[in-house]
């Protein structure tokens, strides 16, 4: 092959240092060896790279093509390499961590901050999902940490021992409505029968191949399904429908007025939200993830609105 990455490379360097002779210092090398290197590349592309009539050495144009795609090669083999030092490291080139809408993305922002002090170089791949579609994303081999899973897992979760849980903390959960909701105005605790007939609003399961995930919904109780939670509590001061939302979220509103909190003889949705990774991953970004994601003071920030 004629082209290499040093010939590359070489071109570069006289193309941005201006002349042969700046930058045979740049590379260490005597100009005389850069002349014959460049010439024998011409000779072997059968090409003119350098129009050399005048002081600055000019790239021709099949010169300027040659270097503006090599240039592209020569940032990929500096990233390979390092990539190389990386997973030799120990650490790893990227990490995909899928996010529960519990889990809004900016409350990542810290930890995100805290872990680029490390300088590992490590990639960081965030997705959101709901529901089961959070597990879905771990067991599909799409994501190596999810954050919020809703349980333990699935059966087959549980029983394959590829995957391990710990609990992120717990959420305290209010059943709340807008002040000028029907439901604010009448006497408490609030009948089942009572509930069902008023629409609740409830984050859309976004799983495809795991049984769908409910949480606090009556049967044959209108629906309105949204994205996010943060969605879902909008929705509730909007006053376009019911249900329970984390104490910690519908809490500035209840103190404002902007939401009236309601007791109801439905027990409030249950299950804790964990964390969940792979077994398999063994890569210093995971480990560092899971010894800040077992803090109480992590998961109470993550945990909050």
């Amino acid at each position: 092959m004629n082209l290499t990455l040093e010939s590359i490379r070489i071109l570069d360097t006289i193309d941005r240092k201006g002349s042969f002779a700046a930058a045979a210092v740049a590379l260490d090398r005597v100009p005389s060896a850069l002349t014959y290197s460049v010439r024998k590349l011409e000779e072997d592309l059968d090409v003119l790279l350098f129009d050399r009539r005048g002081h600055r050495a000019k790239l021709t144009p099949a010169g300027l093509e040659l270097l503006t795609e090599g240039r592209h090669l020569l940032r990929a083999a500096d990233e390979l390499e390092q990539r190389v030092k990386r997973t030799a490291s120990g650490w790893e080139v990227e990490l995909r961590i899928v996010l529960d809408a519990l889990i809004p993305f900016e409350k990542m922002l810290p930890l995100i901050a805290e872990f680029d002090a490390q300088g590992s170089g490590t990639r960081l791949r965030f997705s959101t999902e709901v529901l089961s579609g959070v597990w879905e994303t771990l067991i599909n081999g799409d994501a190596d940490l999810a954050i919020g899973v809703s349980s333990d897992g699935p059966d087959l979760v549980r029983g394959s021992g590829g995957f391990r849980t710990r609990p992120l903390g717990v959420v305290d959960w209010v059943f709340a409505v807008a002040p000028d909701h029907p439901l604010a105005r009448l006497p408490d605790p609030l009948a089942a029968s009572v509930v069902q007939q008023y629409r609740a609003v409830a984050t859309g399961d976004s799983g495809r191949m795991l049984p769908s995930v409910t949480a606090g919904l009556l049967t044959g109780q209108a629906t309105l399904t949204v994205p996010t939670m943060r969605d879902k509590l909008h929705a509730q001061l909007a006053g376009l429908g019911c249900g329970h939302l984390p104490r910690t979220w519908a809490a500035p509103y209840l103190a404002a007025g902007a939401l009236i909190e309601k007791q109801t003889t439905e027990i409030k949705p249950a299950g804790t939200p964990h964390y969940a990774w792979r077994t398999d991953g063994r890569g210093k970004c995971l480990k560092w993830l899971l010894t800040r994601l077992a803090d109480p003071d992590v998961q109470r920030m993550l945990l909050a609105e």
